[in-house]
């Protein structure tokens, strides 16, 4: 029986948790085809093909995508979805350290003295970004059609939530704290950036669980009360990156800094509960291994099952290039095609309780992103007028999607193209041959495209 080596480093890291289960790959497939509720060890076996042996099993592999792809079927049908938005990252100053991320720069190189004074601080190490930069970017967005705005940051020591914990943190200090005055450009605060990012009803998907910690550090406040607040600022929904792995063991080998596990579901929870929707993905092909993986999607289940806040779920194939594990050799390579496509096959049998899932074209390019749709996902991500974070850590699959390119691609595949809000409760099927082929949901969208690449300047 032919098996192929996976690339991920199994075995270089001490892990208490190992991929080796007393199911059989047999017994777990028979329970994803009859659509019952998956176990953690089923989840190890199906990823794993089986973890009597060493390797993917390519016909075992093909039988865990057809399930994948029929339960897809059987739960939406036949649409592949995506969103009109826009990503508008305010800083990449950062000194938490993942060893994972290559968007972050030093914060220091950020004081004054460092960049020029005034506008944003934009140098070939990074940026910052003032509220009225952010509002001038959205607005700007917005009357070409986008949706959403998504906003996903690094960890500015100046920002704060809003002007009272500023204040507090000014007299009595905090963790991870510098005052703006001591930067070339002041970030605002939390509720400043997205008071200024509302724009006239466009939909604001932001603040991470570890956002929403570094928004209340230094006090007694609760993740609900910061959440809260952030609402009454102009949040719609929150992204559940900063996820990666669920596992503490990993989490303190990959980013030591950043809000273990507990915090994490916490900080979702506090979301869900002042009625805020959220998302939730995984970041792999790194340090863990199988059973990392599954019991990561086991919290996430385990999440929406006491929440149902959950309206995605996103699996984020580690894009290695640039990063420190890899400067560090800790890891040479990310996933292989063979695991990718696996992750997204078992998501859609082991959560259950969460009905869409994404293909990033970021992460994956478009060839396997497509290829990802007969996985088990049914989204196919947005337009994304700009791109950093992957882009930084060295992706090579760009930004800007235009709506045409989104229809030609899912046509090409058999499947339905359908323009969706970020919430998938509004979605506008496209016809192929009539359009329009422009956005046509959010507030100022009229049909007229989005983007057009001819216009969109190359790459330095």
């Amino acid at each position: 029986m032919e098996r192929v080596s996976t690339n991920v480093p199994r075995g270089r890291f001490e892990f208490a948790q190992r991929p080796e289960t007393d199911q059989s790959f047999e017994n777990a497939l028979a329970k994803a085809r009859a659509g019952d509720r998956l176990t953690v060890d089923d989840g190890v076996e199906l990823l794993t093909t089986g973890t009597a042996f060493d390797g993917i099993d390519p016909r075992r592999k093909e039988l865990v995508l057809e399930a994948a792809d029929q339960r897809r079927a059987e739960v939406v049908g036949e649409e592949v979805t995506f969103v009109a938005n826009l990503n508008n990252n305010v800083t990449t100053a950062c000194n938490t350290g993942c060893l994972f991320c290559n968007f972050k720069d030093p914060a220091g190189e950020f004081e004054r003295g460092q960049v020029p004074d005034g506008g944003v601080a934009h140098t070939d190490r990074g940026f910052t970004k003032t509220p009225a930069d952010s509002r001038r970017i959205v607005t700007d967005a917005l009357e070409r059609g986008i949706y959403e705005v998504t906003s996903v940051s690094g960890l500015h020591p100046a920002l704060a939530l809003d002007d009272d914990h500023r204040e507090a943190l000014d007299a009595q200090g905090g963790p991870n704290y510098k005052p703006a005055s001591m930067y070339a450009t002041d970030p605002g605060t939390y509720v400043e950036q997205l008071e200024a990012m509302a724009v006239d009803g466009v939909h604001l998907h932001s603040m991470t669980p570890e956002e929403a910690a570094h928004a209340r550090r230094g006090t007694d406040r609760s993740y609900e009360q910061v959440y809260r607040r952030l609402k009454r600022a102009g949040l719609d929904s929150v992204p559940g990156t900063a996820a990666e792995i669920l596992v503490d063991e990993v989490r303190d080998v990959i980013c030591p800094q950043k809000i273990d596990t507990g915090e994490w579901v916490a900080a979702m929870e506090a979301a869900a509960a002042v009625g805020l929707d959220v998302t939730a993905t995984i970041m792999y092909g790194h340090v863990e291994n199988e059973a990392h993986r599954i019991q990561h999607l086991d919290v996430v289940r385990e999440f929406q099952d006491r929440t149902g806040a959950i309206t995605e779920f996103v699996p984020l194939s580690f894009v290695h290039h640039d990063t420190p594990l890899v400067e560090k050799g800790m890891v040479s390579t990310g996933a292989t095609q063979a695991e990718d496509e696996l992750l997204m096959a078992v998501s859609r049998l082991y959560l259950d309780n969460v009905e869409n899932l994404q293909s990033s074209w970021v992460k994956f390019g478009d060839e396997l992103g497509l290829k990802m749709l007969s996985c088990g996902a049914n989204d196919f991500m947005g337009t994304i007028l700009s791109e950093e974070i992957t882009k930084r850590a060295g992706g090579e699959f760009g930004e800007f999607r235009s709506v045409r390119e989104y229809v030609e691609m899912i046509t090409a595949v058999g499947r339905v193209p359908a323009e969706r809000s970020t919430d998938y409760r509004q979605r506008r099927v496209v016809d192929p041959e009539e359009g329009p082929f422009g956005p046509t949901l959010g507030p100022n969208a009229d049909g007229t495209p989005l983007v057009d690449r001819s216009a969109v300047p190359a790459d330095d």
